[in-house]
């Protein structure tokens, strides 16, 4: 037994095992400048992590001996060596923090973060490990985020690393990501270093031939360059590189190019974002790949609404005295004016300058087209024949208007007649049959008999002074246009051939099809019609200005060349007015507001279509499943855009959106119809989306949570009796798809509040009030709580008018129904409507001391602790708070003071203590309010 005893406790046994305390005890016998170079000496990887990640704390423990600090920083320099990454990259983690107690220590250690620790991050942006790169590039934009970098050193240090990383021998992958930071700290850094030292390396990765990576980062940064640089430098150097971008072989560069469209768009002028970046996002909505035709179609609605006009908004873009020469033109036509004769109607005299700009904006936008698209080539010839005979119309009819001295208001409106035919904006109901493409084409041909409108319409109205116009259209030019666009057609037809799998295309070549046996028929009938032509002229008195023969064949070329850009960029038929897609069945030619061209001058044409187009149904098979909620989303955007007075435009596809089979298309329209009305004003609101509106109350709750979070944002727009209407529609929101769903009743209740000021005290009384009181009575706490502020603002409206009887008798409501509840939770919640009154200051509290306090004292006696806790409180912390009861020796005074002390001495605890406590004593006062509070 003595042997094993000796061996036991043998020396070399003791050394073998020791204590970890005493490890322990070594570590703490050392200063912290010798544990960091004891475990950073270590061939241990983990104990060298350690080290990384100890070194804040270490520098605060030194903090005090500017020596000590800067020799903890010198390690770092020396473990930003390691040959181990993870600790590479587990101190660069670190870097930040350091960075800012060295910015918070400046005085101690100065210039430790640009001496020491900058150049570390700097030199791992090239290291060899990518999670060591990656940690770096993201301390660097932090670094750059807080401002911790000085401005002389991003310039001397930072950028000119990124600029060699970026060189045309670097690293595939380093110089991918060097652009990558290049383009997120150019906000960081602003307008002066991005424009001197970024953008020049910028433009030329732009141009990467070898690496396609590179240049879809660029693509995707693209307009956080430009909002930094500014609109001189993005116009200047930014467009051309942006423009071979968005024709890149790569599909995923002109996806890119068109999610930042916006952000570009924002950094151009008027002009430049009309005439060339039309055309380039025209390009990539119909570009061959599908998820760059997605991209597109998304950003539509963000890059349409970049033309919005901050001073004509929701005004009227024309001159309004012409709109009564407008309302004469439209009765002699016998057309029903009533939609037609809006103020903000174009008057006539102004809409070729407008279809001008247009066609221009379209032809700049057709020339932009890649070499690589065949339609696109053709369609240059076709818009150029089209030019020059609106150019060729032009002049005459200045020359006619000067030789006349407009002497009548009809000669002017007769000048401009013709260009009203081509393309104007607003043509007149014969103009939009005869030139319009889905008309004109839809009806089969032979049905069609375009002498028969010739010979009604100058017989409709009779002008002599419109005769002098007749040679504004020479005859001799007809031929040759109809001849050159056939050409055109057949050629456009033979190179969209082979593509005939694409749906789109399919119909393009359809409708060029129709437009050249069209143009056939048209060369055949040119004889034979003439001398029909003829008769019908010397028939009707003042035909002349109204289209002469020539427009049988000349102005007939045009629809067709129209037609063939209109489908060469996907645009629906229906886009024009004479397609029944609205809900309810409402179809296009149910009015003549319907019928209509969907055409402005606001954005270019082309834009707006494509948009509209966004409801079809094909575009979910052939873009994206979602392409209409996208669409949702953006139309206030678009609306605010054209203004109300082309609304027009959008009525139709806001109400197909408004009956789509999706909810979540639903769902959008009906978060955001508040602020259509805005947008609208309140004749528009009333006769297009109140229907909607109405539509949405009956919908889904995932739709009609839209319309409730907005309801009075809604109702208040509206006029007083048509408000009045929704009064019987309130308590329908009361129920629920699912029961359980208590944030749409408490929505309800915060709504309701809100709501009082638009209804006289009458209203509030017979129709919110009963809503009121059932939400009191709520099982879920939370809508309980909205409605005790409802009911007390409830009480204060009615409690204000004249007479108050609506307010007593709510009153006396409240104290038969809570006050005197049989359950325990209605007595409590008439003392927290109560407190809310005395807090809000709803009633004077002389009148609160009548109607509500002895009803409250009462309550004293109640049988559940919590009822009496609630009142103690109200009565300690709220109600003697009030001058009324401090100042004032009356008998309510002493009422309430007996209550007190009955109270306190009440055989529940909690209701003492409630009872005792001054108001603002502690935070422990606070605590176990919010806990008496959370016990019903």
């Amino acid at each position: 037994m003595a042997v094993g005893v000796d061996d036991y406790s043998s020396e070399s046994d003791v050394i073998i095992i020791p204590s970890a305390l005493d490890f322990v005890s070594q570590d703490e016998m050392l200063t912290p400048l010798g544990r960091l170079d004891k475990y950073a000496a270590s061939e241990n990887v983990f104990n060298r992590q350690m080290v990384a990640r100890s070194l804040l704390d270490t520098l605060r423990e030194v903090c005090g001996e500017e020596r000590d600090c800067i020799a903890v920083l010198e390690r770092i320099s020396r473990l930003a060596d390691d040959s181990e990454p993870t600790v590479r990259a587990e101190l660069m983690e670190q870097v930040p923090h350091i960075a800012l107690f060295c910015q918070e220590n400046r005085p101690s250690i100065p210039y430790a973060f640009s001496k020491y620790l900058l150049p570390i991050v700097v030199r791992y942006l090239a290291d060899q490990n990518n999670q060591v790169r990656k940690t770096s590039q993201a301390a660097l934009l932090a670094l750059l985020e807080q401002e911790l970098i000085e401005r002389l050193d991003v310039e001397t240090k930072v950028c000119p690393v990124l600029i060699d990383l970026t060189a045309p021998d670097s690293n595939d992958d380093v110089k991918t990501e060097a652009v990558a930071i290049m383009c997120k700290m150019a906000p960081m850094v602003g307008k002066d270093i991005t424009e001197r030292l970024i953008l020049p390396r910028f433009c030329e990765m732009c141009c990467d031939c070898r690496m396609f990576h590179v240049r879809k980062v660029c693509a995707a940064n693209f307009g956080d360059i430009c909002s930094v640089v500014g609109q001189q430098a993005t116009e200047e150097m930014l467009l051309p590189r942006f423009f071979q971008l968005c024709s890149d072989n790569v599909w995923g560069v002109r996806k890119a190019c068109a999610e930042c469209f916006m952000a570009v768009s924002c950094a151009t002028c008027q002009e430049i974002r009309r005439t060339k970046l039309s055309a380039l996002f025209i390009n990539l909505i119909s570009d061959p790949s599908r998820w760059v035709r997605q991209a597109a179609f998304q950003s539509l609605g963000p890059f349409i609404s970049t033309f919005a006009n901050p001073s004509s908004s929701g005004q009227c873009f024309k001159d309004e005295s012409k709109s009564s020469e407008d309302k004469d033109r439209i009765r002699d036509d016998g057309v029903v004016q009533e939609e037609q004769s809006r103020p903000e109607d174009a008057p006539s005299d102004l809409s070729a300058p407008h279809s001008s700009a247009r066609l221009d904006g379209t032809l700049e936008g057709c020339a932009a087209e890649t070499p690589g698209d065949s339609a696109g080539d053709m369609r240059v010839p076709a818009d150029s024949s089209l030019l020059c005979t609106l150019s060729s119309e032009s002049p005459q009819e200045a020359a006619s208007d000067a030789e006349s001295g407009k002497k009548h208001d009809n000669n002017s409106k007769s000048a401009s007649r013709p260009d009203v035919g081509t393309s104007s904006p607003e043509p007149t109901p014969l103009d939009q049959e005869m030139f319009n493409s889905f008309h004109f084409w839809r009806t089969p041909l032979p049905q069609i008999d375009l002498d028969k409108e010739l010979q009604q319409d100058p017989g409709e109205r009779p002008s002599p002074e419109r005769t002098g116009d007749a040679p504004a259209a020479p005859v001799p030019g007809s031929p040759s246009i109809t001849m050159a666009t056939r050409k055109e057609l057949e050629e456009m037809i033979e190179n969209l051939e082979p593509h005939m799998d694409d749906p789109d295309v399919k119909a393009q070549v359809e409708v060029l099809s129709a437009a050249l046996r069209a143009s056939t028929l048209d060369a055949h009938d040119e004889a034979g019609g003439a001398e029909q032509r003829s008769e019908l002229q010397d028939d009707a008195v003042g035909a002349g200005g109204e289209l002469p023969n020539c427009s049988i064949s000349e102005d007939t070329s045009e629809p067709l060349v129209i037609a063939a850009e209109e489908n060469m960029e996907a645009t629906p038929d229906y886009i024009h007015g004479g397609a029944d897609v609205g809900p309810g069945g409402g179809g296009g030619f149910s009015s003549d507001e319907e019928r209509r061209p969907k055409v402005q001058d606001v954005v270019p044409q082309a834009l707006l279509d494509q948009y509209l187009s966004m409801t079809d149904p094909s575009r979910a098979q052939t873009v994206d499943t979602e392409i209409a909620k996208h669409c949702a989303y953006s139309l206030p955007g678009v609306a605010l855009t054209l203004g109300r007075q082309n609304w027009h435009c959008l009525r139709e596809t806001y109400e197909t959106l408004a009956s789509d089979m999706q909810w979540k298309v639903r769902r959008t329209l009906a978060f955001s119809i508040h602020e259509l009305a805005v947008i609208l004003g309140d004749q528009l609101t009333a006769a297009d989306l109140v229907p909607i509106f109405n539509g949405f109350l009956k919908d889904l709750d995932e739709v009609r949570i839209g319309v409730l979070k907005h309801l009075h944002d809604f109702l208040k727009l509206l006029h007083i009796d048509k408000r009045r209407e929704y009064l019987y529609q309130l308590q329908e929101f009361l129920v629920t798809d699912n029961s359980r769903n208590w944030r749409f009743r408490a929505e309800l209740a915060e709504q309701l509040i809100l709501l009082l000021e638009l209804y006289s005290p009458r209203d509030v009384y017979d129709y919110l009030r009963p809503i009121a009181l059932n939400l009191c009575a709520d099982k879920v706490s939370s809508v309980r709580w909205i409605s005790y502020k409802l009911v007390s603002e409830m009480v204060k409206k009615l409690h204000m008018a004249t007479p108050p009887t609506f307010g007593v008798e709510l009153i006396n409501e409240l104290v038969e129904n809570f006050g005197r509840c049989p359950k325990w939770s209605g007595r409590q919640a008439f003392v927290f409507v109560c407190q809310t009154v005395i807090e809000d200051d709803c009633l004077p509290m002389d009148q609160f001391a009548v109607h509500l306090m002895p009803h409250l004292l009462t309550l004293a006696n109640d049988r559940v602790p919590n009822v009496r806790v609630l009142l103690a409180k109200t009565l300690r912390q709220t109600l003697l708070e009030k001058e009324y009861f401090l100042a004032s020796a009356s008998c309510h005074q002493e009422a309430v003071e007996q209550t007190i002390m009955a109270l306190q001495m009440d055989r529940d605890s909690d209701v003492k203590y409630f009872a005792s406590i001054h108001p603002s004593s502690t935070k422990l006062s606070e605590d176990a309010m919010s806990t008496a509070s959370s016990t019903y």
